[in-house]
Parts: structure tokens; C-alpha cells; sequence
């Protein structure tokens, strides 16, 4: 098999596989009891209000044509209207989405190489001081939940020494004079965005150290590091070598723990009082917001793909030694 088609396989499947978790979404959240009109009702609406907003949003239709509808704006980009704020889901979304992102991503990236780094450090010394106890920080990182690591560093940094703001995307003298894009390249904002980000580092650092600890112990055992070593070569040099061949554990779980991290960040935002999906995810679930929640969930589940799509391309480039000969 080529790895052309290789390729062209593996696209084609995530395709196909984020058109049957999109339609799954759809007929789950309209399956579900209750709807943005029974919320209505139960807010005091009157019948013929309720069956007005049901024939405005379309909730009238029958089931297919309401798929088939949504499919045809989906294919169009047109995500549709949110209901509560009577604005194109796109534009409520991304906005969030990007304040988010601009947490989690860096985050989680920076999450990996420390802890990578830290784990390949413990892997590699056998029997020494700091592979037998360097695990409990992590160990007790990792059971900590996000949202106490945010308050501890608010109560830290903020509270007793005063050195960051308690919370907010930024002051709100930026926010009124700045908009869109601007107010990320503002000293003021990565004044606020130090503590947030600095939680998701703490938070994630746990997953990578412990997978490259346990692949580097498993590595560093292997017959090429044997020869590395009766070679004479450098430490550091077979330090590399080591680090290169476990890291094939690390990239896998990668996607997975950055769409965690990003679907994770509902309490974190909220401890920050940060602006991004996890907020709108909470409001958007009490108003019963389906366009949105659903968007939203989408988003997610094909970040998750294309990164274990992403994933099974970087399998070949970081190790040769694997091949798509048994696909």
C-alpha cells in the first residue's frame, strides 16, 4: 500500500467520521426533552407565543426536513441562529472559541514539553533519587482538580502579593478601546492571561510525564540503546535517541488531552472569569441554545479526529520503523 493512498484513506475516513458524529449530534439534542419553546413556556409564555417561536426557528417541521435543512447551511457554512442571542452561531462562537483556544492550546503545547522533558529526565536514571519520588508532584497535580489550581494561584499571585489582576480577559479601559484581534497584542491582556495559562500548564503537565517516563523505561532497555552505549556515545546524544523513540506514546495522546483541556476549561474560565467556551458552553445549556451547544460539540469531537489523523501522518515522520504496510 502507498502512502499516497495511505493517506488519501485516512482523509477520507475522518470525513466520514465527522459527518456521523455531526449527525448523531443533530438527532441526539433533538431527541432530548424540552426545547428553547419549552422554556418559554415555562417562563410564562403563552401557547401561541410558543408555537410562533417554534414555527420561527423551524421546530415545526418534521424531523428529516429539519436535518436535511441544517445540513444544506452547514454545507454552506451557516451553523444557523442562536436563540439567545438572536445572532449567527459562527459569531457567537468563534469569538469564544478563540479566547479559549489562546489558553489551551499554548497550554497544553507547553504542558507536553516540560513534562516530557521532566519524564524522559526520570526514565532515563534508574534507581536514582529522582525517579523514585520525582513522580509524586505530578501524581499529586494530577489528582488535583483544575479549578482548585486556579483558585490557589488567584489566592497566591493575586490576593496576597497583588502581582496579576483576579480575573477577566482584561481591564476594562482595553476592553472599551480595543476590539477584536487588538486586544491580544495589549500588554494588559497577557497581564491577565498569566494565571490562566499557567493552570493549564500545571494541570497537563501530568499526562506527558507519566506516559514518557514509562516509555523511556521501556525504551532505554532496548537492544539500539544497548549499542548506543557500548558505542561510547554521549549522554546526551542517546539521551536524544532515547527521547525520540518514546515519544510515539506522548503525540498519541496529545489530541485527545487538548480537546480535554479545552472542553476542561468550563471551571477554569469560570474561576477567571474568562470569556471563552466554557462560559458560553454554561449559558448556552441553561438557555437551552441548541445551535450553539451543538456547534460546540462538533467542534470538538473534529478537533479530536484530525488530531489522531494528524497523529498517524507524524507516526512515519518520527519513527521509520513503522510502516503502513499492515493497514
Amino acid at each position: 500500500m502507498s502512502q499516497l493512498y495511505y493517506y488519501a484513506r485516512r482523509t477520507v475516513v475522518s470525513i466520514l467520521l465527522i459527518f456521523a458524529i455531526a449527525t448523531f449530534l443533530f438527532f441526539a439534542f433533538r431527541f432530548m426533552p424540552g426545547d428553547y419553546a419549552t422554556l418559554l413556556l415555562q417562563q410564562g409564555a403563552s401557547p401561541e407565543q410558543v408555537a410562533k417561536v417554534r414555527q420561527m426557528w423551524g421546530l415545526d417541521q418534521p424531523l428529516y426536513v429539519q436535518y436535511f435543512k441544517w445540513l444544506s447551511n452547514m454545507a454552506q457554512g451557516n451553523a444557523g441562529m442562536s436563540r439567545q442571542f438572536n445572532e449567527p452561531v459562527l459569531e457567537v462562537v468563534l469569538p469564544a472559541l478563540r479566547n479559549s483556544l489562546i489558553v489551551a492550546l499554548p497550554g497544553v503545547l507547553v504542558a507536553f514539553v516540560l513534562g516530557s522533558l521532566y519524564g524522559a529526565l526520570m526514565g532515563s536514571r534508574p534507581n536514582s533519587l529522582l525517579e523514585k519520588y520525582g513522580i509524586i508532584p505530578p501524581n499529586i497535580v494530577g489528582t488535583t482538580p483544575d479549578f482548585f489550581i486556579g483558585i490557589l494561584l488567584l489566592t497566591v499571585f493575586s490576593a496576597w502579593l497583588g502581582w496579576f489582576p483576579s480575573g477577566s480577559i482584561a481591564s476594562v479601559d482595553t476592553l472599551t478601546s480595543t476590539s477584536g484581534w487588538g486586544i491580544y497584542l495589549t500588554s494588559d491582556f497577557w497581564y491577565h492571561y498569566t494565571l490562566p495559562f499557567l493552570t493549564v500548564v500545571i494541570k497537563y503537565m501530568y499526562y506527558p510525564t507519566l506516559v514518557m517516563r514509562g516509555s523511556v523505561v521501556e525504551v532505554r532497555n532496548q537492544e539500539f540503546a544497548t549499542y548506543q552505549r557500548l558505542l561510547g556515545l554521549g549522554k546526551w546524544r542517546r539521551f536524544r535517541h532515547i527521547m525520540k523513540h518514546a515519544s510515539l506514546p506522548v503525540v498519541t495522546v496529545l489530541p485527545a488531552v487538548t480537546a480535554t483541556s479545552i472542553s476542561g476549561l468550563v471551571l477554569i474560565e469560570i474561576v477567571f472569569n474568562w470569556p471563552g467556551i466554557g462560559q458560553l458552553l454554561l449559558t448556552s445549556v441553561f438557555a437551552r441554545d441548541t445551535p450553539v451547544i451543538q456547534f460546540m460539540f462538533l467542534l470538538i469531537a473534529a478537533w479530536i479526529v484530525i488530531g489522531n489523523f494528524i497523529v498517524d501522518i507524524a507516526y512515519t515522520i518520527i519513527d521509520p520503523r513503522i510502516t503502513i504496510e499492515g493497514e
